[in-house]
């Protein structure tokens, strides 16, 4: 959520910077701003009142107890608690609509993103070869068929399309993979692993920014919780309503959860196989800093998802979203695309983003600096590390094999119990 003061004392610098990500935005801020003075009004009317009546009910006491007579004060203080009383109600709903126009504008644009739609997104840099190989390459559905690993057609009868099944050696891949990910991240990148709910309330989705914008896109159950869309959300609202202390920060969480998306406004777009699914698994990194260390904090988290990718050897590139394409509550956001040679696609693993103070403020998560100073919102921050449906498809990709068989990269050995995927009976 933005600071209302930012927008009472920069208005057109949130114009500007909204308008970066959609002209249809930048009237809120006009609405914001009316609502703001009004509110403001009502607070100076109503303190006033209050102030007045304190001053003629101190009157009182001291006319009684000097004998005195004060029933005229009492009939105007009977007045000034009406009035009060007509005016509380009025501060309650304009701060009602306030909060409303707040909750449902997105972050600002960092200055570093680009401008336009995914168009403009920006290739900041590649990694890994792209495999040549001597046959034409498959599709990971063809080869997950192939391997009996995948059957999307289960999956379709025993819940829908988009809920695929993995069977044999692909439930054990995928099980390697999310141990794999998570002694990483505890190991070498120095996370606490927390095994989160798989479900939320309203309050947890409204501080990490899907609610109200992502509502659509969320499932909910008959007593009003929702699915987890990722782990982002559990993991963040550990720590809402908390003051942390400056010396415990960076909080560095890694989590895994299955991820719960209906992909409403998703059709047209590529949904065979694996590319888009309605249920996945995924690890997830989650960081809470302080403002002076933000940006440094982003690269380290976008490293951090990077190194899983190289340790798997899968190639990929580092894309920087254009500020008509980040998501609602994003300040910057860098995605990780690998290379799948059987559809011929870059397609999205990770997205690594900051977030400001955007979600803190929306979940009251706070620091004491360590001078001694006024509480201040931490920053936050998280990427996959990684989604392992597109991982799953870059592995099957990558490192097939003319017989149909796939190679697994050697981290991936230990935890798997095998190097290869073969077909069965081969």
């Amino acid at each position: 959520m933005l600071d209302v003061r930012l927008i009472r004392e920069s208005p057109d610098e949130v114009r500007r910077a909204l308008a970066r990500r959609g002209a249809e935005l930048v009237p809120a801020v006009d609405r914001i701003l009316e609502l703001d003075t009004e509110r403001r009004a009502l607070l100076q009317r109503v303190e006033a009142l209050k102030a007045e009546r304190n001053r003629q009910s101190e009157e009182v006491a001291r006319r009684r107890k000097g004998g005195e007579i004060a029933d005229d004060l009492l009939e105007s203080l009977k007045a000034l608690s009406e009035d009060i009383k007509q005016i509380d109600p009025q501060v309650r709903t304009v701060e009602e609509l306030l909060e409303g126009e707040l909750l449902s504008l997105p972050n600002l644009p960092l200055p570093v993103v680009p401008d336009g739609d995914a168009s403009a997104n920006v290739v900041e840099r590649t990694w890994g070869e792209i495999p040549d190989f001597a046959f034409a390459p498959r599709s990971h559905w063809d080869l997950g068929e192939r391997l009996g690993i995948l059957d999307l057609p289960r999956g379709a009868k025993v819940t829908g399309t988009g809920f695929p099944v993995l069977t044999g050696a692909g439930a054990r891949l995928s099980r390697a993979l999310v141990n794999y990910m998570l002694d990483l991240h505890t190991t070498r990148h120095g996370y606490r692993e927390v095994a989160p709910p798989f479900l939320v309330n309203a309050a947890s989705a409204r501080g990490t920014g899907q609610l109200p914008d992502l509502e659509q896109n969320m499932y909910v159950t008959e007593d009003g919780l929702y699915l987890v869309p990722t782990a982002e959300v559990p993991v963040t609202n550990l720590h809402r309503d908390e003051l942390l202390r400056a010396e415990d920060l960076p909080v560095a969480w890694v989590a895994y959860t299955p991820c719960f998306r209906r992909e409403a406004g998703a059709h047209g777009k590529e949904t065979r196989g694996l590319i888009r699914v309605h249920q996945f698994d995924k690890v997830e990194l989650v960081r809470l800093c302080t403002p002076e260390s933000s940006a440094e904090e982003h690269q380290r988290i976008l490293q951090h998802a990077e190194a899983v990718l190289q340790d798997l050897a899968l190639p990929y590139r580092v894309v920087m979203l254009a500020a008509g394409d980040l998501g609602f509550a994003s300040g910057c956001t860098y995605d990780l695309e690998v290379w799948a040679p059987g559809v011929g696609m870059w397609l999205e693993v990770s997205s690594a983003s900051t977030f400001g103070g955007f979600q803190a403020r929306r979940a009251n998560i706070r620091y004491r600096p360590a001078a001694g100073g006024k509480p201040a919102f931490v920053h936050t921050l998280n990427a996959s590390g990684l989604a392992l449906p597109r991982t799953i498809i870059g592995l099957l990709e990558n490192n097939q094999r003319a017989d149909g068989s796939v190679q697994l990269p050697a981290p991936l050995v230990p935890y798997a119990g095998m190097e290869r995927l073969v077909p069965p009976g081969a």
